[in-house]
């Protein structure tokens, strides 16, 4: 098979011709290809798979047990304090005893598993690269502007503040949808525990629209014949405030942490959290938005349910969000310009995921 490097390969014949197709990854996997084709493929450094040194506790990966939560102010202000750790030096935690059963987030990954199973044909109707829709399916957002595609499709759905209508969802992910929209008290107390351990008041975060906007991007990453050569998500960090993942018992999730990748571990009923980048440009980097890939596997496909709290997408929004004021000082000037949210995704979708930080260009 040819290579993307090959002078007689033409990789943006080959995306058209696939894309056209509306079936994704889980499209190539059905009609039995054992070859990954070339416009997949990843440089051998991206696909490094660095290995921790043994028994190091630096590496063990931050897991909150949130019970109690709301009965004892000395429970509280411990789990502050380890979620400003866990915040400040992996941008990365779980969280666990969270109050939502594991029936249910099992039937939320399973009506995502439903919905990319499905006959293809009932897929293929909501296939669309018009990303003003609320609701949409596709193959790799930016499939026509990443340096590698991953092997990975996605459906995803507006859920605030001007959410799909339930009918427009499609129906295996209708339980997805009425879950998440009903979650609002779930996501004000995240952004609190976030405010309180900026120092900030407890509705801080709350108050400047961080949690105002819901997306909701339910992944799905087909067993592959190659894994050595792709990636189900290339590195990248995510444009958003704040991110909450609900990931499979499969794993393959990995998080950039002191120059070593590390596996998030599939812990039953636990939910991944992690700092987005706007979260880290107003916070002045105190907060860090890490960079996470997702490794693509032989043996069986992967699920996840990701929750994007961000804002002003779908609607226009004038609000401007730079380093907040309050964590500023002459000893830590601010290092960011002020940018909407936007101008800071446009940045990220125009250059797709390339593993560069959208944070540079905002650089003071």
């Amino acid at each position: 098979m040819a290579s993307t490097s090959h002078p007689g390969y033409n990789r943006a014949s080959d995306l058209k011709v696939f894309d056209d197709t509306k079936e994704g990854v889980k499209g190539l996997v059905d009609a039995g290809i054992t070859h990954v084709p070339p416009f997949f493929h990843q440089p051998p450094h991206v696909l490094d798979k660095s290995s921790v040194p043994a028994d190091d506790t630096n590496f063990k990966f931050p897991i909150i047990d949130l019970t109690g939560i709301t009965k004892d102010s000395s429970i509280r202000k411990e789990m502050v304090d380890n979620i400003r750790h866990a915040s400040e030096t992996w941008g990365f935690f779980q969280v666990v005893n969270h109050g939502i059963p594991l029936s249910v987030l099992e039937e939320m990954n399973d009506g995502v598993r439903r919905f990319h199973e499905q006959d293809i044909e009932l897929r293929k109707k909501f296939y669309t690269r018009d990303y003003a829709k609320k609701v949409a399916y596709n193959c790799n957002f930016d499939l026509y502007s990443s340096p590698a595609a991953d092997w990975r499709d996605t459906v995803y759905f507006h859920m605030a503040p001007t959410p799909a209508a339930p009918e427009e969802i499609p129906a295996t992910c209708r339980y997805n949808y009425e879950l998440l929209r009903g979650s609002n008290e779930a996501r004000k107390l995240l952004l609190e525990l976030l405010s309180e351990s900026l120092g900030l008041s407890t509705n801080y975060l709350n108050d400047i629209g961080c949690a105002e906007g819901l997306i909701c991007l339910c992944h799905y990453y087909p067993a592959c014949p190659q894994p050595e050569v792709t990636l189900g998500a290339s590195r990248h960090a995510d444009n958003d405030f704040l991110t909450v993942l609900l990931q499979d018992h499969i794993g393959g999730l990995q998080v950039l942490h002191q120059n070593y990748w590390i596996d998030v571990p599939p812990t039953p009923g636990a939910l991944v959290i992690n700092v987005g980048d706007l979260l880290q440009l107003i916070t002045n980097d105190k907060f860090i938005s890490v960079e996470h890939r997702v490794l693509a596997n032989r043996e069986r496909p992967r699920v996840s349910t990701a929750g994007f709290f961000t804002t002003g997408i779908m609607q226009p929004n004038s609000r401007l969000y730079g380093p907040i004021k309050e964590l500023l000082s002459e000893e830590n000037p601010p290092k960011y310009r002020e940018t909407s949210v936007q101008e800071f995704i446009a940045r990220t979708h125009a250059k797709g995921l390339d593993g560069v930080s959208a944070l540079v260009h905002f650089k003071l």
